[in-house]
């Protein structure tokens, strides 16, 4: 899809399709000669309550009238639901160009939510369907057009975008393709396909030579070979504190020797979704050259039960030294995570965010709405905090306290992977992590219940992406 912002009127931008959208109390700005539009709101045909969507045809072109509702509500997120339905009911006409009028008092959040909202209901993921859906998109080229000059919102969207429709298709990927050397071989790609990245990618060897005894734990099951993916950035006149990005990514997640239920155990290819949006992240913050530095840290692994794999019991050694005792092996997310942590530190890290789909009570406390935040700093979870509402990918933190690292103090190792009990399982998660970063500013978000399924309109089902938005925004406002 081509994506494109001019200052010309809609219609002489050559769409074929136009969407205008009309707030409450609000009459049409611009309508056509023979007041079609205005007709439409003057009958009830068309309304002014957020999402009613019409339609007319006027002067050779399709319209689509949708409500804004009440203007004083319409946030960026609002402005991405409207974008999803104007382009289902463009899709459903067969449009080939749409023309947003972007409505007029807007901000540039609003802007670029409007190509978000497009271009994330616009993906579709069937490259292994023989017969693809007759009603997959069409839409070649989208236009805004306003007044003023909107392209460099339009622009960064359109790159952000993308970069989460990327991160979408390496979730959606089934893991007999998404193995941990495809996920390593899509950090060589984006290397090519922006500047200032670099890579460098460990073999279970690599691994095990620096000691990280907890990621090869969870690694020894499988017979797909587990991989360290480093990716590191810098940017044009970078400045500011080396930002660390660490992802989970393990590619499938059967539990291990404490298998999980077969009830949607196929969902468990979801989780790499945190390594996915690292990668693409990264690779969408390399496109829009912001001046920042950056550290990419991805644990590409399959957790599986075999002869070889992890026990419950088993103690293991992390990299920065703290043993493990592992009481539950579908505890492995953290293991792992663990070990990139050090790794991260060890590599001079002065701010650290980890994602991951690390619990299922964080699925319980957040549903679909919040991902869970902890850190061991209030400026940077402050921070963190402050893009997630920016970017439209929430987050609620959740606290630390003495109590809770108690909880995971082991009887044969320093710490023990799961408490045996279900109380506060997303937080006592969150103290292991904790354990690895040392002083250094870090935020963890658990992304179990935003990486897939999300009921969102324009991410409603299987991956989500979510993390891409907000880990861009945070290098934006870094980078000052």
């Amino acid at each position: 899809m081509r994506i494109e912002a001019t200052t010309e009127a809609p219609l002489q931008t050559g769409a074929d399709t136009i969407a205008v959208g009309v707030f409450d109390g609000e009459d049409i700005a611009h309508d056509v000669a023979d007041g079609t539009l205005q007709r439409l709101l003057d009958c009830g045909e068309a309304r002014r309550a957020f999402k009613r969507l019409a339609v007319a045809h006027a002067e050779g072109r399709r319209w689509i009238v949708v409500g804004l509702g009440d203007r004083g509500r319409f946030d960026a997120e609002r402005a991405r639901v409207a974008a999803a339905a104007v382009h289902a009911r463009a899709r459903e006409l067969s449009a080939r160009e749409l023309c947003w009028e972007v409505p007029h008092h807007v901000d540039d959040a609003h802007v670029a939510a409007l190509v978000e909202g497009t271009v994330l209901h616009a993906y579709r993921f069937d490259r292994y369907r023989n017969h693809p859906e007759e009603d997959g998109d069409g839409l070649e080229r989208l236009v805004l057009s306003a007044h003023h000059d909107i392209r460099a919102p339009v622009e960064t969207a359109a790159i952000v975008a993308a970069a989460q429709n990327r991160a979408r298709d390496l979730q959606n990927t089934p893991a007999n393709d998404l193995t941990p050397e495809r996920l390593a071989h899509r950090a060589q790609e984006l290397v090519g396909e922006a500047e200032g990245l670099s890579v460098e990618i460990l073999d279970e060897d690599g691994i095990g030579a620096l000691g990280m005894g907890a990621f090869a734990a969870v690694a020894a099951g499988s017979r797909q070979p587990a991989r360290l993916i480093e990716l590191r950035y810098e940017g044009p006149d970078a400045r500011g504190p080396l930002l660390a990005l660490v992802g989970k990514a393990v590619t499938f997640d059967t539990g291990g020797i404490s298998l999980k239920p077969a009830a949607r155990m196929a969902e468990m290819k979801f989780d790499m979704s945190g390594g996915a949006a690292v990668l693409e992240a990264i690779g969408a913050i390399a496109r829009l050259r912001l001046p920042v530095r950056l550290l990419g840290v991805v644990g590409a692994t399959e957790n599986m039960p075999s002869g070889r794999a992890v026990k419950p019991g088993d103690i293991v050694r992390a990299s920065n030294g703290t043993t493990i005792e592992v009481v539950n092996t579908d505890a492995e997310g953290r293991l792992v995570l663990a070990d990139c942590l050090a790794h991260a530190v060890a590599h001079g890290a002065e701010r650290i965010v980890d994602l991951a789909t690390l619990t299922g009570a964080i699925v319980t406390t957040f549903g679909s709405t919040y991902a869970g935040l902890i850190a061991n700093d209030d400026d940077w979870a402050g921070a963190v905090g402050a893009a997630a509402d920016a970017s439209g990918e929430l987050v609620w933190r959740l606290p630390l306290h003495a109590e809770y690292a108690d909880a995971i103090k082991g009887r044969y190792a320093d710490v023990v992977n799961s408490t045996e009990n279900r109380k506060a399982a997303s937080i006592t998660a969150g103290e292991f992590l904790h354990r690895f970063v040392g002083d250094v500013p870090w935020a963890h978000l658990d992304i179990a219940g935003t990486a897939n399924d999300t009921g969102r309109p324009y991410a409603a089902r299987g991956g989500s992406g979510f993390g891409v938005r907000l880990l861009v925004e945070l290098a934006r406002r870094l980078a000052g």
